[in-house]
């Protein structure tokens, strides 16, 4: 499923995602969603959240 559209994505949804740091080397990160962190509708480089886990980043991949 496409992680740069808001409405796809919830709390509770297993995703992964990439972190700031981790943006040249494209490493995923795979969590579960606690807050959306973008307030618009969508964006190009996918929306931001934070997992359960403390992490924030950016969905590429909706698994759950």
């Amino acid at each position: 499923m496409d992680g740069t559209k808001r409405s796809n994505i919830e709390s509770g949804k297993i995703v992964e995602v990439v972190q700031k740091q981790d943006q040249r080397s494209g490493k995923l990160t795979k969590g579960v969603v606690k807050d959306i962190l973008t307030n618009s509708k969508s964006h190009h480089h996918g929306i931001k959240v934070r997992l359960e886990s403390g992490v924030v980043g950016r969905v590429k991949k909706i698994i759950d």
